[in-house]
């Protein structure tokens, strides 16, 4: 794998192009855009849609393609993923510092691995709200704050008992000397959306780690990158979506919810009600869709949670089940928790591996240990809410939650090209 294959390239763009979730759902449009899909808005009356077609609310992106003579009651093929990642974001009130420091106060976002937020040049994005309603994207790609950890020499033992972080007290990023002014932080941000500070209601903004995506190694055979998980997956089912065949079988759907890293439980998270609202509403503007077509429709239909799944460690290999210990370009990984952490059953299971078998590409199966309860993801909202049959899938990564996380180069065309064959 080498730079210039444009299937790496691309995803390395999105990567780069999509420090926030808002970001992340806004690059998915325009490459649907490209593509041909149409652009619908939820308050608008749904008649007479195109075939392909997808809205957006926030960081969310629900995406589909559904020919104009598929029956009310056909199955749905659905792939989920998610844009959020554990960071650093912004407080409403951000102005901040101490002893001739200027500082931002932020918020952790998720179950981030904070240590690796130190010592690193960050920039700033999201959105910004202003007066009118109107919402603008901000992206600084140029250091403008870091946090600094401790020196080894006021910190003598760090190396042995380990590093001990105060979320609260160590992880507030400098900005520049000085004292704090009340209304600086929002000035500047006014200053970057070309509005007067005055403008500015409120915002949603996230540090983001300044290196840009590169491939990695000896033979360039893996990724590393910010926020593999999961635009990795976002990116994965948006090409997918893209390149499947219309067909009149079924619907195929691309889910890219926003807050997985925090539970879901929100207007554009899996546990809301984005994508059972668009369930219920192209179903009842099909012909003969009534309540009993759309149970009929979820009877036949299948989800594939998208989401990044742990490689084995080199370093930390008791850490994994001895059984199940997926690697890097070794292709998408089913994830299995018989406590339904994942919603991966053997019927599902089996039907992911038939997409494999399909696009001709391998698959591995993580398990954690017992002893190691496993992570979550929408896979089990998405069956709980749905009520449809879910398969839990990955690509094997390592350092996930990182800022700078790592994957093979070869795994996310090995995903698309099953998520395709899961559409055909």
């Amino acid at each position: 794998m080498t730079a210039g294959d444009a299937s790496i390239d691309a995803l390395l763009a999105y990567l780069a192009a999509s420090p926030s979730p808002y970001h992340a759902s806004a690059n998915a449009a325009a490459r649907l855009d490209a593509a041909g899909f149409r652009r619908v808005e939820r308050a608008d009356e749904w008649r007479d849609l195109p075939e392909s077609a997808y809205l957006v609310r926030g960081g969310a992106l629900v995406a589909w393609r559904r020919a104009a003579a598929t029956a009310a009651h056909a199955p749905w093929r659905v792939v989920g993923a998610h844009t959020d990642s554990p960071n650093l974001r912004v407080k409403p009130n951000p102005d901040t510092g101490a002893l001739g420091w200027r500082q931002i106060a932020v918020e952790v976002y998720g179950g981030a691995l904070i240590n690796s937020w130190l010592d690193r040049d960050l920039g700033l994005s999201g959105r910004v709200v202003l007066a009118d309603a109107s919402v603008v994207l901000v992206k600084v790609d140029r250091a403008i704050a870091r946090v600094p950890q401790l020196a080894i020499h006021l910190d003598r033992d760090v190396n042995e008992r380990g590093l001990v972080l105060d979320k609260q007290a160590h992880l507030t990023p400098v900005w520049g000397l000085g004292s704090p002014v009340a209304g600086q932080f929002a000035t500047w941000i006014a200053g970057l959306a070309g509005v007067a500070a005055a403008d500015v209601r409120t915002w949603d903004l996230m540090f983001h780690d300044l290196t840009p995506p590169t491939l990695l190694g000896v033979d360039r055979e893996l990724i590393a990158s910010a926020r593999l998980d999961n635009l990795c997956s976002s990116w994965c089912a948006i090409e997918a979506l893209v390149a499947a065949p219309p067909t009149t079988d079924h619907v195929s759907v691309a889910c890219l919810f926003d807050h997985e890293e925090v539970g879901s439980d929100s207007t554009t998270g899996a546990g809301g009600p984005l994508l059972e609202q668009v369930v219920d509403r192209l179903v009842a503007g099909a012909s003969g869709g009534d309540t009993d077509a759309r149970h009929r429709a979820m009877a036949g239909s299948i989800c594939v949670s998208a989401d990044m799944a742990h490689s084995v460690h080199p370093n930390y290999g008791e850490r994994h089940e001895p059984g199940h210990r997926p690697l890097p370009n070794g292709g998408p990984v089913l994830k299995i928790n018989a406590n339904q952490r994942y919603a991966t059953d053997a019927e599902t299971a089996a039907h992911f591996i038939g997409c494999c078998e399909r696009a001709g590409v391998p698959h591995q199966v993580f398990v954690s240990r017992n002893n190691m309860p496993c992570g979550s993801t929408i896979g089990p909202i998405t069956a709980t809410r749905l009520g449809i049959a879910t398969v839990d899938v990955g690509i094997a990564q390592l350092s996930m939650h990182s800022a700078r996380e790592l994957c093979g180069a070869a795994d996310p065309t090995m995903l698309v090209r099953a998520l395709t064959a899961f559409y055909g």
